[in-house]
């Protein structure tokens, strides 16, 4: 039998990892299969919310590239595994529609800088891995049809704030950012964090703490210079 959303919830409690709804195929669609190899049928997402994967991570992190990466995996899969289900990270080929599942999951949006925003949450949170189970899960909560914060947001100060102007609300300049995080102008940026995800008004109290922001900082930095000039 498939586990219910509450066990789900129980399983990952004291985790560090938030249990963030989920949903059930439609008619015709197809999901990646479940562990046991067949058709999936429910998806459910995990992820962090505000400040509470750091003091887990911290605790039990190895000193590894993708450290996050590699924590999640080691904390998530065998959970998932007890539960009979399949777990997805982000990362694994082929890759897989987070951030669509996402918005079927729970009210989330795309803001202008390209994040989804949460109500609760503002741009505080992050989806980090999701499991596929291969029948119905009782008691998946139905996504809430609340609006998009930015909707109600005239002046978008997320819009002004970097340095570098690297976000124009439609696009993200990826070059002109990891270029001034390089610089020797970069340096509050990688200390602080993103200036315009951090000028969101939404959900301040949400805000990771610095050591956190420091390390998500360094990670995005790693990742473009692996990816070359640029």
């Amino acid at each position: 039998m498939t586990a219910a959303y509450a066990e789900i919830r129980a399983a990952f409690a004291g985790t560090g990892i938030a249990v963030r709804g989920g949903f059930h195929a439609l008619p015709g669609e197809q999901l990646p299969a479940a562990a046991n190899g067949s058709p999936g049928c429910a998806v459910v997402l995990l992820g962090n919310v505000g400040p509470g994967l750091w003091p887990a991570f911290e605790a039990g992190r190895r000193d590894e590239d993708d450290a996050l990466d590699g924590w999640t995996k080691q904390t998530v899969d065998p959970i998932a595994a007890r539960l009979g289900a399949r777990a997805l990270h982000p990362s694994d080929k082929p890759y897989q529609p987070f951030q669509r599942w996402a918005q079927r999951a729970e009210a989330v949006h795309p803001s202008p800088l390209g994040l989804l925003i949460h109500p609760e949450h503002g741009l505080w949170h992050a989806y980090r891995a999701a499991l596929v189970l291969g029948g119905p899960v009782e008691g998946v909560p139905q996504r809430s049809p609340r609006p998009s914060p930015c909707d109600a947001c005239a002046e978008k100060p997320c819009l002004s704030a970097c340095p570098v102007g690297a976000f124009g609300g439609t696009s993200y300049d990826v070059v002109a950012c990891a270029g001034h995080l390089r610089s020797h102008e970069g340096p509050d940026c990688m200390t602080l964090g993103c200036r315009a995800r951090d000028a969101c008004p939404v959900a301040r109290d949400r805000r990771y703490e610095s050591a956190q922001i420091h390390f998500h900082m360094q990670a995005f930095l790693r990742s473009r210079n692996k990816a070359g000039p640029g």
